[in-house]
Protein backbone atom coordinates (compact mmCIF):
# COMPACT_ATOMS: atom_id res chain seq x y z
CA UNK A 1 0.00 0.00 0.00
CA UNK A 2 1.35 3.01 -1.16
CA UNK A 3 2.26 5.47 1.95
CA UNK A 4 -0.81 8.34 2.71
CA UNK A 5 0.01 11.59 2.52
CA UNK A 6 -0.07 13.84 5.80
CA UNK A 7 -2.14 16.56 5.97
CA UNK A 8 -2.08 17.81 9.67
CA UNK A 9 0.88 16.08 11.88
CA UNK A 10 0.49 17.44 15.67
CA UNK A 11 3.77 19.27 16.44
CA UNK A 12 5.17 18.60 13.00
CA UNK A 13 3.37 20.88 10.25
CA UNK A 14 0.52 22.75 9.48
CA UNK A 15 -2.44 21.89 7.32
CA UNK A 16 -1.84 22.29 3.55
CA UNK A 17 0.80 22.54 0.98
CA UNK A 18 2.14 25.73 1.62
CA UNK A 19 4.99 24.18 3.73
CA UNK A 20 6.20 21.38 2.00
CA UNK A 21 4.89 18.16 1.48
CA UNK A 22 4.93 15.34 4.59
CA UNK A 23 4.02 11.81 3.99
CA UNK A 24 4.02 8.72 6.28
CA UNK A 25 7.14 6.85 6.04
CA UNK A 26 6.80 3.59 3.99
CA UNK A 27 7.99 0.30 4.83
CA UNK A 28 10.44 -2.11 4.41
CA UNK A 29 9.46 -3.11 0.25
CA UNK A 30 8.36 -0.01 -0.60
CA UNK A 31 9.94 3.13 -2.28
CA UNK A 32 7.38 5.17 -3.22
CA UNK A 33 5.29 8.27 -1.57
CA UNK A 34 2.36 10.39 -2.68
CA UNK A 35 0.08 10.66 -5.62
CA UNK A 36 -0.21 12.39 -8.63
CA UNK A 37 -1.89 15.21 -8.88
CA UNK A 38 -3.69 18.24 -11.33
CA UNK A 39 -5.02 21.62 -10.68
CA UNK A 40 -6.86 23.54 -13.27
CA UNK A 41 -5.61 27.27 -14.91
CA UNK A 42 -7.15 30.59 -13.67
CA UNK A 43 -7.35 33.05 -15.38
CA UNK A 44 -4.12 35.14 -15.46
CA UNK A 45 -1.91 32.50 -14.07
CA UNK A 46 1.56 30.89 -14.99
CA UNK A 47 2.73 27.25 -14.13
CA UNK A 48 5.33 29.19 -11.81
CA UNK A 49 2.56 30.22 -9.82
CA UNK A 50 0.87 26.75 -9.79
CA UNK A 51 4.22 24.93 -8.89
CA UNK A 52 5.01 27.34 -5.84
CA UNK A 53 0.94 26.79 -4.44
CA UNK A 54 1.77 23.22 -4.75
CA UNK A 55 5.31 23.05 -3.42
CA UNK A 56 7.03 22.41 -7.21
CA UNK A 57 9.78 23.43 -8.87
CA UNK A 58 10.12 24.97 -12.53
CA UNK A 59 11.60 21.96 -13.97
CA UNK A 60 9.22 19.79 -12.34
CA UNK A 61 5.96 21.47 -13.54
CA UNK A 62 7.69 21.94 -16.84
CA UNK A 63 8.82 18.37 -17.40
CA UNK A 64 5.32 16.90 -16.29
CA UNK A 65 3.36 19.22 -18.70
CA UNK A 66 5.15 18.92 -21.67
CA UNK A 67 4.24 21.60 -24.26
CA UNK A 68 2.47 23.83 -22.35
CA UNK A 69 3.59 27.33 -22.12
CA UNK A 70 5.10 28.28 -18.20
CA UNK A 71 4.13 32.26 -18.82
CA UNK A 72 0.91 31.45 -20.54
CA UNK A 73 -0.63 28.25 -20.22
CA UNK A 74 -4.45 28.55 -21.19
CA UNK A 75 -7.49 29.41 -18.75
CA UNK A 76 -9.11 26.27 -17.79
CA UNK A 77 -6.58 23.82 -18.86
CA UNK A 78 -5.69 20.79 -16.73
CA UNK A 79 -1.84 21.30 -14.94
CA UNK A 80 -0.12 17.65 -13.81
CA UNK A 81 0.97 18.10 -10.69
CA UNK A 82 3.79 15.56 -10.60
CA UNK A 83 3.41 15.32 -6.50
CA UNK A 84 4.79 11.13 -6.58
CA UNK A 85 8.38 10.66 -5.36
CA UNK A 86 10.46 8.02 -5.33
CA UNK A 87 12.38 8.30 -2.46
CA UNK A 88 16.38 8.26 -3.24
CA UNK A 89 18.27 5.37 -3.01
CA UNK A 90 19.98 6.78 0.31
CA UNK A 91 19.58 6.31 4.56
CA UNK A 92 16.74 7.25 5.31
CA UNK A 93 17.62 9.83 7.98
CA UNK A 94 18.53 13.28 8.58
CA UNK A 95 18.44 15.67 5.08
CA UNK A 96 19.30 14.02 1.49
CA UNK A 97 19.72 16.46 -1.26
CA UNK A 98 19.20 15.13 -4.65
CA UNK A 99 20.55 17.96 -7.50
CA UNK A 100 19.34 16.10 -10.35
CA UNK A 101 16.09 16.38 -8.83
CA UNK A 102 16.20 19.48 -7.54
CA UNK A 103 14.16 18.15 -4.38
CA UNK A 104 15.29 18.00 -0.39
CA UNK A 105 14.32 14.88 1.27
CA UNK A 106 14.03 14.78 5.42
CA UNK A 107 13.59 12.78 7.60
CA UNK A 108 12.88 13.84 11.17
CA UNK A 109 14.39 12.06 13.97
CA UNK A 110 11.46 9.65 15.60
CA UNK A 111 9.81 11.01 18.46
CA UNK A 112 6.91 8.39 19.29
CA UNK A 113 4.57 8.86 16.29
CA UNK A 114 4.78 7.22 13.23
CA UNK A 115 7.82 8.07 10.91
CA UNK A 116 7.49 10.54 8.35
CA UNK A 117 9.70 12.17 5.26
CA UNK A 118 9.23 15.66 4.06
CA UNK A 119 10.35 16.76 0.79
CA UNK A 120 10.46 20.14 -0.35
CA UNK A 121 11.69 21.83 -4.38
CA UNK A 122 14.71 23.30 -4.33
CA UNK A 123 16.93 25.82 -6.96
CA UNK A 124 21.09 24.52 -7.10
CA UNK A 125 24.45 25.98 -8.37
CA UNK A 126 24.47 27.16 -12.11
CA UNK A 127 26.92 25.87 -14.23
CA UNK A 128 30.36 26.75 -13.53
CA UNK A 129 29.01 27.23 -9.71
CA UNK A 130 28.06 23.51 -9.27
CA UNK A 131 26.88 22.49 -6.25
CA UNK A 132 29.03 20.14 -4.18
CA UNK A 133 28.27 16.45 -3.47
CA UNK A 134 29.35 14.72 -0.66
CA UNK A 135 28.71 13.91 2.98
CA UNK A 136 28.32 16.79 5.76
CA UNK A 137 25.88 18.15 8.85
CA UNK A 138 24.22 21.19 9.40
CA UNK A 139 26.57 22.71 11.67
CA UNK A 140 24.74 26.07 12.90
CA UNK A 141 21.21 27.63 12.43
CA UNK A 142 20.84 31.45 11.29
CA UNK A 143 17.97 33.52 11.56
CA UNK A 144 17.72 36.52 9.94
CA UNK A 145 21.54 36.51 7.99
CA UNK A 146 23.74 38.31 6.91
CA UNK A 147 25.44 37.97 3.68
CA UNK A 148 29.68 38.34 3.35
CA UNK A 149 29.67 38.20 0.09
CA UNK A 150 32.50 36.14 -1.43
CA UNK A 151 35.40 37.82 -3.85
CA UNK A 152 34.74 35.79 -6.53
CA UNK A 153 31.13 37.00 -6.61
CA UNK A 154 31.97 40.41 -6.08
CA UNK A 155 34.24 40.26 -9.07
CA UNK A 156 31.33 38.70 -11.25
CA UNK A 157 29.01 41.69 -10.75
CA UNK A 158 31.56 44.46 -10.93
CA UNK A 159 32.03 42.90 -14.33
CA UNK A 160 28.04 43.13 -15.12
CA UNK A 161 28.07 46.55 -13.95
CA UNK A 162 25.60 45.30 -10.92
CA UNK A 163 28.23 46.20 -7.71
CA UNK A 164 27.39 44.73 -4.43
CA UNK A 165 28.48 46.11 -0.95
CA UNK A 166 30.82 43.75 0.79
CA UNK A 167 28.33 43.00 3.61
CA UNK A 168 24.69 42.46 2.42
CA UNK A 169 22.24 42.81 5.82
CA UNK A 170 18.79 40.90 6.58
CA UNK A 171 16.49 42.21 4.59
CA UNK A 172 14.45 41.83 1.50
CA UNK A 173 17.12 42.24 -0.90
CA UNK A 174 18.86 39.02 1.24
CA UNK A 175 19.58 36.48 -1.02
CA UNK A 176 19.93 34.12 1.83
CA UNK A 177 15.64 34.73 3.12
CA UNK A 178 14.96 34.82 6.80
CA UNK A 179 16.55 31.80 7.61
CA UNK A 180 20.22 29.82 6.62
CA UNK A 181 21.41 26.28 7.77
CA UNK A 182 25.37 26.00 7.35
CA UNK A 183 26.59 23.36 6.71
CA UNK A 184 30.19 21.66 7.25
CA UNK A 185 31.18 22.08 3.91
CA UNK A 186 32.83 25.45 3.94
CA UNK A 187 30.92 28.52 2.56
CA UNK A 188 27.94 26.39 1.48
CA UNK A 189 24.15 26.92 3.16
CA UNK A 190 20.82 25.46 2.75
CA UNK A 191 19.28 29.10 2.80
CA UNK A 192 15.58 30.52 1.89
CA UNK A 193 15.69 33.34 -1.10
CA UNK A 194 14.51 36.95 -2.14
CA UNK A 195 13.97 35.26 -5.73
CA UNK A 196 11.32 32.16 -5.38
CA UNK A 197 10.92 32.01 -9.27
CA UNK A 198 14.17 30.42 -9.15
CA UNK A 199 13.18 27.23 -7.38
CA UNK A 200 13.36 24.57 -9.61
CA UNK A 201 16.76 26.14 -11.46
CA UNK A 202 20.21 25.99 -11.27
CA UNK A 203 20.13 29.87 -10.27
CA UNK A 204 22.77 29.68 -7.31
CA UNK A 205 25.95 30.04 -6.49
CA UNK A 206 26.40 26.57 -5.28
CA UNK A 207 24.45 26.56 -2.42
CA UNK A 208 20.86 24.89 -2.03
CA UNK A 209 17.63 27.33 -2.37
CA UNK A 210 14.28 26.77 -1.11
CA UNK A 211 11.10 28.62 -0.58
CA UNK A 212 10.80 31.38 1.85
CA UNK A 213 7.82 28.98 3.79
CA UNK A 214 9.77 25.79 3.20
CA UNK A 215 13.13 27.07 4.77
CA UNK A 216 11.21 27.98 7.78
CA UNK A 217 9.67 24.81 7.86
CA UNK A 218 12.88 22.75 7.62
CA UNK A 219 14.88 25.42 9.76
CA UNK A 220 12.28 25.06 12.64
CA UNK A 221 12.49 21.11 13.14
CA UNK A 222 16.03 20.46 11.75
CA UNK A 223 18.40 19.71 14.92
CA UNK A 224 22.22 20.75 14.96
CA UNK A 225 24.21 18.36 14.33
CA UNK A 226 22.25 16.78 11.83
CA UNK A 227 23.75 14.36 8.86
CA UNK A 228 23.74 15.75 5.55
CA UNK A 229 23.98 13.77 1.88
CA UNK A 230 24.37 15.75 -1.38
CA UNK A 231 23.46 13.39 -4.09
CA UNK A 232 23.08 13.51 -7.71
CA UNK A 233 20.43 10.70 -9.14
CA UNK A 234 18.52 11.25 -11.94
CA UNK A 235 17.35 7.86 -12.46
CA UNK A 236 15.70 6.48 -9.23
CA UNK A 237 14.50 2.63 -9.23
CA UNK A 238 11.64 2.27 -6.43
CA UNK A 239 9.23 -0.73 -5.49
CA UNK A 240 5.89 0.02 -5.19
CA UNK A 241 3.81 -3.04 -4.75
CA UNK A 242 4.46 -5.70 -7.23
CA UNK A 243 6.18 -2.95 -9.57
CA UNK A 244 9.25 -1.77 -9.88
CA UNK A 245 8.75 2.24 -10.98
CA UNK A 246 11.48 4.45 -12.65
CA UNK A 247 11.65 7.85 -11.97
CA UNK A 248 14.03 10.31 -14.21
CA UNK A 249 14.58 13.48 -14.66
CA UNK A 250 17.48 15.43 -16.73
CA UNK A 251 20.96 14.67 -15.44
CA UNK A 252 23.13 18.15 -14.43
CA UNK A 253 25.45 18.55 -17.07
CA UNK A 254 28.42 21.28 -17.31
CA UNK A 255 30.48 22.05 -20.92
CA UNK A 256 33.21 21.25 -18.91
CA UNK A 257 32.10 17.05 -17.24
CA UNK A 258 30.71 15.02 -19.95
CA UNK A 259 27.38 13.23 -18.94
CA UNK A 260 28.33 9.72 -16.90
CA UNK A 261 27.05 6.47 -18.85
CA UNK A 262 24.44 5.98 -16.56
CA UNK A 263 21.82 4.02 -18.59
CA UNK A 264 23.88 0.66 -18.02
CA UNK A 265 23.86 0.46 -14.30
CA UNK A 266 20.13 1.57 -14.62
CA UNK A 267 19.04 -1.38 -16.84
CA UNK A 268 21.59 -3.94 -14.99
CA UNK A 269 19.49 -2.94 -11.60
CA UNK A 270 16.42 -3.06 -13.36
CA UNK A 271 16.83 -6.25 -14.81
CA UNK A 272 18.64 -7.81 -11.41
CA UNK A 273 14.93 -6.96 -10.19
CA UNK A 274 12.62 -7.02 -12.66
CA UNK A 275 10.63 -10.25 -14.49
CA UNK A 276 10.09 -9.11 -17.69
CA UNK A 277 12.42 -10.30 -20.60
CA UNK A 278 15.81 -8.32 -21.13
CA UNK A 279 14.90 -6.96 -24.06
CA UNK A 280 11.02 -4.89 -23.55
CA UNK A 281 12.52 -4.33 -19.85
CA UNK A 282 15.42 -1.94 -22.03
CA UNK A 283 12.97 -0.84 -24.63
CA UNK A 284 10.43 0.75 -20.94
CA UNK A 285 13.29 1.95 -19.33
CA UNK A 286 14.99 3.69 -22.24
CA UNK A 287 10.84 5.22 -23.10
CA UNK A 288 10.85 6.55 -19.62
CA UNK A 289 14.94 7.75 -19.50
CA UNK A 290 14.13 9.55 -23.20
CA UNK A 291 10.75 11.53 -21.40
CA UNK A 292 12.19 12.77 -18.24
CA UNK A 293 8.80 13.24 -16.80
CA UNK A 294 10.17 13.26 -13.26
CA UNK A 295 6.79 11.63 -12.57
CA UNK A 296 7.73 7.12 -11.38
CA UNK A 297 6.23 4.93 -14.59
CA UNK A 298 6.12 1.60 -14.06
CA UNK A 299 8.73 -0.26 -16.38
CA UNK A 300 8.52 -4.37 -14.82
CA UNK A 301 6.95 -6.39 -12.80
CA UNK A 302 9.21 -7.64 -9.17
CA UNK A 303 10.29 -10.73 -9.84
CA UNK A 304 8.65 -12.04 -6.85
CA UNK A 305 6.00 -14.96 -7.06
CA UNK A 306 4.81 -18.23 -4.22
CA UNK A 307 6.98 -20.51 -5.16
CA UNK A 308 10.28 -17.97 -4.84
CA UNK A 309 8.97 -17.27 -2.23
CA UNK A 310 9.61 -20.28 -0.24
CA UNK A 311 13.46 -20.61 -1.26
CA UNK A 312 15.09 -17.73 0.27
CA UNK A 313 16.12 -14.27 -0.15
CA UNK A 314 19.55 -12.16 -1.22
CA UNK A 315 20.59 -8.72 -0.47
CA UNK A 316 22.00 -7.13 -3.51
CA UNK A 317 24.18 -4.28 -2.36
CA UNK A 318 26.04 -3.72 -5.89
CA UNK A 319 26.96 -4.99 -9.36
CA UNK A 320 30.36 -3.96 -11.07
CA UNK A 321 32.07 -4.59 -14.44
CA UNK A 322 35.49 -5.31 -12.81
CA UNK A 323 35.69 -7.86 -10.13
CA UNK A 324 38.46 -5.45 -7.81
CA UNK A 325 35.38 -3.13 -7.04
CA UNK A 326 33.02 -5.25 -5.90
CA UNK A 327 35.39 -7.15 -3.70
CA UNK A 328 36.05 -4.17 -1.76
CA UNK A 329 32.05 -3.32 -1.29
CA UNK A 330 32.40 -6.77 -0.01
CA UNK A 331 34.69 -6.30 2.73
CA UNK A 332 33.59 -3.31 3.93
CA UNK A 333 30.22 -5.25 4.37
CA UNK A 334 32.07 -8.22 5.77
CA UNK A 335 33.49 -5.58 8.25
CA UNK A 336 29.88 -4.58 9.46
CA UNK A 337 29.24 -8.19 10.23
CA UNK A 338 27.68 -9.23 7.24
CA UNK A 339 27.99 -12.88 5.23
CA UNK A 340 28.72 -11.90 1.91
CA UNK A 341 29.42 -13.36 -1.38
CA UNK A 342 30.77 -11.82 -4.62
CA UNK A 343 28.78 -13.76 -7.72
CA UNK A 344 28.43 -13.54 -11.43
CA UNK A 345 25.12 -13.23 -12.95
CA UNK A 346 25.11 -14.98 -16.49
CA UNK A 347 21.87 -12.58 -17.88
CA UNK A 348 24.15 -9.59 -17.06
CA UNK A 349 27.61 -10.70 -16.85
CA UNK A 350 28.18 -7.91 -13.80
CA UNK A 351 29.76 -9.09 -10.33
CA UNK A 352 26.94 -8.67 -8.29
CA UNK A 353 27.69 -8.05 -3.85
CA UNK A 354 25.24 -10.34 -2.15
CA UNK A 355 24.45 -10.75 1.57
CA UNK A 356 22.25 -13.37 2.85
CA UNK A 357 20.66 -15.51 2.49
CA UNK A 358 17.81 -15.43 4.72
CA UNK A 359 14.95 -17.58 5.08
CA UNK A 360 11.88 -14.68 4.67
CA UNK A 361 11.01 -11.99 2.68
CA UNK A 362 9.85 -9.49 5.49
CA UNK A 363 13.44 -10.38 7.31
CA UNK A 364 15.33 -9.55 3.91
CA UNK A 365 13.99 -6.72 3.33
CA UNK A 366 14.62 -5.60 7.17
CA UNK A 367 18.47 -6.78 7.22
CA UNK A 368 18.33 -4.18 3.66
CA UNK A 369 16.92 -1.53 5.76
CA UNK A 370 19.39 -1.88 9.02
CA UNK A 371 22.49 -2.05 5.94
CA UNK A 372 20.87 1.28 4.38
CA UNK A 373 20.47 3.06 7.84
CA UNK A 374 24.27 2.04 9.01
CA UNK A 375 26.77 2.26 6.05
CA UNK A 376 24.22 4.64 3.53
CA UNK A 377 24.51 1.32 0.78
CA UNK A 378 20.77 0.52 -0.81
CA UNK A 379 20.41 -2.29 -2.43
CA UNK A 380 17.84 -4.58 -3.12
CA UNK A 381 16.31 -8.27 -2.44
CA UNK A 382 16.33 -10.76 -4.95
CA UNK A 383 15.18 -14.60 -5.54
CA UNK A 384 17.98 -16.33 -3.80
CA UNK A 385 17.46 -19.09 -6.89
CA UNK A 386 16.51 -16.16 -9.50
CA UNK A 387 16.85 -17.23 -12.98
CA UNK A 388 20.30 -16.41 -14.58
CA UNK A 389 21.82 -18.63 -12.26
CA UNK A 390 25.16 -17.34 -10.34
CA UNK A 391 28.14 -18.38 -10.56
CA UNK A 392 31.79 -17.22 -9.38
CA UNK A 393 32.75 -14.16 -10.37
CA UNK A 394 35.79 -14.01 -12.55
CA UNK A 395 38.36 -11.25 -11.94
Amino acid sequence: MRARRVLCLAGLLACGTSEGASFLLPGPGVDVVGEVGSAVVAEGETLLDIARRHDLGYNEITAANPGMDPWLPPPGGTVVLPTRFVLPAAPRRGIIVNVAEMRLYYYPEPSGDAPVVLTFPIGIGQEGWGTPLGVTEVIGKIKDPSWTVPASILEEHARMGDPLPVVVPPGPDNPLGAHALRLGMSSYLIHGTNKPYGIGRRASHGCIRLYPEDIETLFRHVAVPAPVWIIDQPYKLGRDGAELVLEAHAPVVDADHPPADRFTPLLAAAAAVGAADPGPLRDRVAAVVKRESGMPEPVAELAVTDAILARGWMLQLGAFAQRGNAARLAEELRAQGATVTVSANLNDGYCHVLVGPYAGRDGALAALEEIRQTTGYAGSIVAADRPGALTECRP
